[in-house]
């Protein structure tokens, strides 16, 4: 096997469990209850945020993306736009709403024992960026993002440079 089949396979064989961001780091999370203007105060600075049942802080109940905060800005249609109605969810009806209002519910998980073929297969079939890590219990353990992938990578062609 030449050395870039070796580089690439273990690039590809590595473990969640390595590279994940765990519960013990700055991940940020909030509870379903959480108001709508706290999420956003949040997404200013991060694309995601876990959502977690109140009840059981370690059960991972849904996630917010910037993508799921559009419904909420949805303006009032015009007379020009007739192809359905505003969100029930949208800003403009004035009602407070919650996290558990706005997110996407049941998210695509990960172990922390699958790979990062396993990642990018999931990333690629979801459309999407990051992925909460659970354990055995389907409790949230940590998360995975694609610049988590890239730094990664990254941080393999500098060793395989330096063979």
């Amino acid at each position: 096997m030449c050395e870039k089949e070796k580089f690439m396979s273990k690039f590809y064989e590595t473990k969640v469990k390595d590279i994940m961001l765990t519960t013990k780091s700055e991940i940020l999370r909030v509870e379903e209850t959480a108001d709508v203007a706290h999420v956003l105060t949040i997404l200013l600075n991060k694309d995601h945020v876990w959502v977690m049942d109140s009840t059981e802080p370690t059960q991972l109940i849904g996630v917010i993306t910037q993508s799921d905060t559009i419904a909420f800005f949805s303006p009032p249609l015009t007379s020009a736009q007739s192809f359905e109605s505003p969100d029930a969810r949208s800003l403009q009806f004035g009602v407070m709403l919650t996290a558990e209002e706005i997110m996407s519910k049941k998210p695509v998980t990960i172990s922390p024992d699958e790979t990062i073929r396993d990642i990018i297969v999931k990333m690629k079939e979801q459309k999407i960026k990051q992925l909460p890590v659970v354990d055995e219990n389907d409790q949230f353990i940590g998360e995975i993002c694609l610049n988590h992938l890239i730094k990664e990578y990254s941080k393999h062609m500098v060793q395989n440079l330096k063979t």
